[in-house]
């Protein structure tokens, strides 16, 4: 192993930094504690880590100072806790200066290895280096930060592309001052669409369009079998397909176990409600879902009620419907859930005193509760009258002034109600993360 640990520390060391897309995502660190960068596999946290290494090369750092290591590489196959410890051994003699001065430690998926946690305490006790770790597991790191690590740590989460990391990728330059010119809307509502349809996987998105559906097929196999089924021991693989399956059909659509349950049963196929349950919180952990509960402060009645639950990518979700038509409305929803979290917000939804929906409340930075709706188009009357009616109900329960409309196209207010096409919205805050 000392072998492999020297000749991966010198080809790192030897190697060119990619060039990149700069993420508008700002990194949560500071010294004495671990950061954390979360999210699904593929959606860019290694290149995320090359950009933090890039920007500390640019301030001064020589690349020594410098160590980056991914354990999810083949080579290092067994590694065991006690090659940690040999790690640092090598990684000294290599650089001893770093041993004295301090360093960068940068770990791809190091929860993999056992007793890693402890490792990092280890480090950051020394106080001498920062360390980035990344993982593909939501619950896992936390947990095993907060027991281990006593709350030395910060958590920044990672997504594919922003709408407007799209653009940027594309080469589109976002519309100039507060109203778009006749064109600049048409093209805006264009790249939207574009959007919309292939998602924001880096390396999707670079690849032909022929072939970003088979590519799309693939993460779903490897987050399946490698974050699921292999990290939670799960036997019933033909149930959780089912499951997921089911979720990704209906994106933003309540999500009853219960009920499923006893579809699997009548399809002969035999799982406990709370094998379901497990299910979901798997998938969760992964990124790969994203379970949304009712706006309450009962605790029992956000338990009892079904929830909704969105996906990581609207590409994603287009390239498993295998020919099924998509709702359109379905997909806007995602992505407004989507740029929400992007945001750092964990939104619920809400249901009126009179039954009526609106699919998002949450907690602005300032402590605000904001409403927001996504509708494809509201240019039926009854349509229309529906969203604005749920909305209004909600701003006047909840004792609010405003509230936000999201559609494709439509544009206007009305009582307090601003209605915004899907561009402009996901292009109204100054930044993304």
């Amino acid at each position: 192993m000392k072998d492999i640990l020297e000749r991966l520390i010198a080809d790192f060391q030897e190697s060119v930094l990619p060039e990149l897309l700069s993420r508008r995502v700002l990194l949560k660190q500071m010294p004495g504690k671990v950061a954390v960068v979360a999210g699904m596999r593929r959606c860019g946290k290694t290149f995320f880590c090359y950009q933090q290494m890039r920007a500390l090369e640019a301030a001064g750092s020589p690349r020594s100072s410098i160590l980056y290591l991914n354990f999810e590489d083949e080579r290092l196959l067994p590694f065991n806790t006690t090659d940690l410890d040999l790690l640092l051994d090598v990684y000294y003699a290599m650089f001893p200066e770093s041993a004295t001065q301090g360093c960068w430690f940068f770990f791809d998926e190091i929860q993999r290895i056992p007793g890693w946690e402890m490792f990092l305490r280890r480090i950051l006790d020394e106080r001498r280096s920062r360390v980035v770790v990344t993982g593909s597991s939501a619950k896992l790191l936390s947990r095993e930060i907060a027991t281990s690590l006593r709350g030395r740590s910060l958590t920044t989460e990672m997504f594919p592309f922003s709408f407007r990391e799209f653009l940027t990728f594309s080469g589109i330059a976002e519309p100039k001052g507060r109203v778009a010119s006749t064109r600049g809307r048409a093209q805006m509502a264009h790249a939207v669409t574009q959007y919309l349809e292939a998602g924001g996987f880096p390396d999707v998105l670079r690849a032909p369009v022929g072939l970003r559906g088979e590519i799309l097929r693939g993460y779903l196999d490897v987050v399946i079998l490698r974050d699921v089924v292999e990290r939670h021991g799960v036997s019933n693989v033909t149930a959780l397909r089912a499951l997921l399956r089911q979720i990704l059909h209906s994106p933003g659509a309540k999500f009853s176990v219960n009920r499923f349950a006893g579809q699997l049963r009548a399809m002969g196929i035999p799982v406990a409600k709370n094998a379901l349950y497990e299910f979901v919180e798997h998938l969760a952990d992964a990124y790969l879902v994203f379970p949304v509960e009712l706006h309450t402060r009962s605790v029992r009645q956000r338990q009892v009620n079904a929830r909704k639950i969105y996906a990581i990518d609207t590409g994603l979700l287009r390239a498993v419907s295998l020919g099924i038509t998509v709702d359109r409305g379905a997909l806007l929803e995602n992505l407004v859930y989507l740029a929400l979290r992007r945001q750092g917000f964990q939104p619920d939804y809400y249901v009126t005193g009179t039954g009526h929906e609106v699919d998002f409340v949450y907690l602005d930075h300032d402590g605000q509760r904001q409403l927001v709706q996504a509708c494809w188009t509201v240019e039926a009357a009854a349509t229309r009258q529906r969203e604005l009616r749920a909305l209004t109900e909600a701003m006047r329960e909840l004792g609010l002034g405003e509230a936000w409309l999201v559609t494709w196209l439509d544009e206007g207010e009305e009582n307090g109600v601003r209605i915004i096409p899907a561009w402009k919205w996901l292009l109204r805050s100054p930044a993304d993360g």
